[in-house]
Parts: C-alpha cells; structure tokens; sequence
C-alpha cells in the first residue's frame, strides 16, 4: 500500500493505527502470494529494515502528542 492510498484511508476516517495494520496485512499477503511460507513471511514483517519505504505511513513520534478531538 502506497503512502498515497494510506492518506486516502486517514481521509476515509481511518486512525493511523488502522492504516499501519492495513500496510502490514497487504505486506503479508503480498509475501504470501509470492511463494513465502508462513514462518518466512512472518519474520520478514517482524524485522521492519526489511519493509520497503513506501509501505506504511510515516513512523509516528511518540514523544509528539496530538490534540485530542472529542467529537460533538
């Protein structure tokens, strides 16, 4: 999933967390069509150097808090 199509789920109203696991499930699924066994796929997502860049959204700081919007 392109950074492109995770800005197009963040504006469908899906959380940042939401798009995270979305990259990692089409990253697994990917894996998995190209021929990697299970325990091979798994290991590959487990070690994140081996994610492409354009994958997932950018890394969030988790020493930046965001606002939080409480809805009305």
């Amino acid at each position: 999933m392109a950074r492109k199509s995770t800005k197009q789920l963040l504006d469908q109203g899906y959380s940042k967390l939401d798009a995270y696991t979305i990259g990692l499930n089409e990253y697994y699924k990917s894996l998995r069509r190209a021929g990697f066994t299970v325990d091979l796929a798994l290991a590959i997502i487990v070690e994140k150097n081996s994610y492409p860049d354009w994958i997932l959204p950018s890394p969030i700081n988790p020493n930046i808090l965001e606002p939080i919007v409480t809805g009305k």
